[in-house]
């Protein structure tokens, strides 16, 4: 099933205590939150350098780039170059120990890069710099992999790949927020979550157009992402920023990779929502194997069986984050969408874990598909809307990111631990209530147009 997932494991019965005021103040980065003078959920720009069907073809060609650029070497080409080098021997355990590594790369340098570019001052822009030149050295690397003979050459190029492709990921997030009228936020925010869901059938079926196994796959996955870098850059326009930002040393930069929730409470509460749920959404990557171990399936009947589920589920996330998208931005509502698609995305995972039948299976595949693509249309928007300042706006989405990333180093985690002591049913479960304290945890997140009082 091909899905955005992410990660980690809680056994408490109530949201970690986190500061109850929902304000939300927009001050200068390490200044007095008391006295900023303007909320952070403040229109990106009245009149945006970008026009917002520019703006948002662009962010959609970024992220397809991104998305075909990872999640293709993840679900097919690692396994394919570390086969051929070890000749099959203990090729999962050098995936484990490349992936392992790259994640743990990418998990500490998103915010860094992202803080970077949102202290860039040149002319091109601070976030058409970033795309640029991340999605060219990504593009690179790539190539690099093709050529790869040694497993630590896989580990090197796949983390130096990772930690290049996270300047395009960073400023393309920051464009986001930088240029995305609020009122427009739900709506782009559904198209741009697009590219998780289609880029993987995107790039799997280009690599599938030559020799399996061959370099060929790498070189035209490397031209995807550099080629959807120049079109994003060459669609978007941004303003040389009018003052220089003043130099900070070293400690004090690291300092503001930090965002204190109790100063800025509803941050820290989005950031709580996004990694509970994410927890939730992290089970469909057990879809494979709960249906071999639950009913029994064969290798043939399982690819089978995998396609349909994955077609299915595709179908319902894009059609649910388009149009909750859209609904949000309409009402002027956030929150009971995200409420809505964690309760939805809580039955589908338990109908899918009690399921009896194939059928009955199918049916929690819908209704989870539907809240598992709903949930990150809108809280993204909401965390973009809740960001501390937009200066700052860059390195507060790598933060924001991590929410997404952790759990799919957790879960698996908690997995070791439930699956042996109460199987799918107990794993599930658990699951499903970290997702609903999720659905309790926005509670504490001001809706639209309450951030200051």
């Amino acid at each position: 099933m091909s899905t955005s997932v992410s990660p980690p494991s809680s056994s408490s019965s109530s949201p970690p205590s986190l500061p109850t005021n929902g304000h939300v103040l927009a001050g200068p980065p390490g200044g007095d939150a008391a006295t900023a003078p303007a909320p952070a959920s403040a229109p990106a720009s009245a009149s945006a350098p970008t026009p917002v069907g520019r703006l948002a073809a662009a962010l959609l060609i970024s992220k397809t780039g991104l998305a075909v650029a990872v999640l293709v070497p993840l679900q097919l080409l690692l396994t394919l170059r570390l086969t051929a080098i070890l000749d099959g021997r203990d090729a999962a355990t050098a995936f484990g120990v490349v992936t392992g590594v790259g994640a743990l790369v990418a998990l500490v340098l998103n915010p860094i890069l992202g803080r970077v570019s949102d202290r860039t001052t040149i002319r091109f822009g601070r976030r058409r710099t970033w795309i640029l030149v991340g999605s060219l050295s990504a593009a690179s690397a790539l190539a690099a992999l093709g050529l790869a003979t040694e497993v630590w050459q896989v580990v090197v190029l796949w983390s130096l790949m990772l930690g290049l492709i996270t300047f395009q990921s960073a400023a393309t997030d920051g464009l986001f927020a930088d240029q995305v009228a609020a009122e427009r936020h739900g709506a782009v925010s559904g198209v741009a979550v697009l590219p998780t869901l289609l880029g993987p059938v995107i790039g799997l079926t280009l690599v599938n157009a030559v020799s399996a196994g061959s370099a060929a796959q790498w070189y035209l996955i490397a031209a995807v992402i550099a080629v959807c870098g120049l079109v994003a850059v060459g669609l978007t326009r941004e303003t040389t920023p009018r003052t220089r930002l003043a130099r900070t040393g070293l400690l004090a930069s690291l300092r503001t990779l930090w965002v204190d929730p109790r100063r800025y409470p509803a941050f820290g509460w989005a950031w709580l929502v996004r990694f509970l749920n994410f927890c939730a959404i992290s089970t469909i990557v057990y879809t494979s194997v709960f249906l071999t171990d639950r009913f029994g399936l064969d290798p043939e009947r399982l690819s089978a069986t995998m396609l349909r589920i994955s077609l299915l589920s595709v179908l319902m996330q894009a059609v649910a984050g388009l149009v909750t998208g859209i609904l949000s931005d309409r009402f002027r509502r956030q929150k009971p969408f995200i409420v809505g698609s964690g309760v939805l995305s809580a039955i589908g995972i338990m109908t899918v874990a009690l399921a009896p039948s194939m059928t009955v299976l199918y049916v929690g595949i819908v209704v989870q598909g539907i809240g598992f693509g709903a949930f990150p249309a809108v809280d993204f928007a909401l965390c973009v809307r809740v960001l501390p300042n937009r200066v700052d706006a860059g390195k507060d989405l790598g933060i924001i990111g991590l929410a997404g990333t952790l759990p799919s180093a957790l879960v698996p985690l908690a997995a070791a631990v439930l699956l042996p002591i109460g199987g799918y049913d107990l794993f599930y479960g658990a699951m499903t209530v970290v997702g609903l304290l999720g659905v309790l945890a926005v509670s504490k997140v001001p809706e639209m147009g309450r951030e200051v009082s």
